[in-house]
């Protein structure tokens, strides 16, 4: 693993702020995760993941506007930062490099 290491649960999250993109906030962006990978994603463990990733600046959040709805409480959306795209372009080529690796005749069944 390079300079950007990120758990699974990591770049799957960080994935999915980017497909969320400028609508990323908690809740949206663990409502994505499960009805898109079909995947139940408990609210405390996204919660850390969101917070590693800040720490580790591969994501950045800001307060969005009060809303009514909310009982004037305020979103905190999230963005992906450029470090945060260099660890999943990583990510990305270090799978690359692993399946493109397998021989053929691995799954010959």
């Amino acid at each position: 693993m390079g300079k950007y290491a990120i758990g699974e649960l990591e770049e799957v999250i960080l994935l999915t702020v980017d497909i969320l993109y400028e609508n990323a906030y908690g809740i949206s962006i663990k409502e994505d995760i499960e009805s898109r990978l079909n995947r139940r994603v408990s609210v405390g463990a996204m919660r850390t993941a969101l917070s590693r990733l800040e720490k580790k600046s591969l994501l950045r959040s800001e307060f969005g506007e009060a809303t009514a709805i909310r009982g004037g409480k305020r979103k905190r959306y999230y963005r992906v930062t450029p470090y945060g795209k260099k660890a999943l372009e990583e990510v990305m080529e270090t799978r690359r490099k692993l399946w493109d690796a397998i021989p053929p005749v691995a799954f010959d069944f």
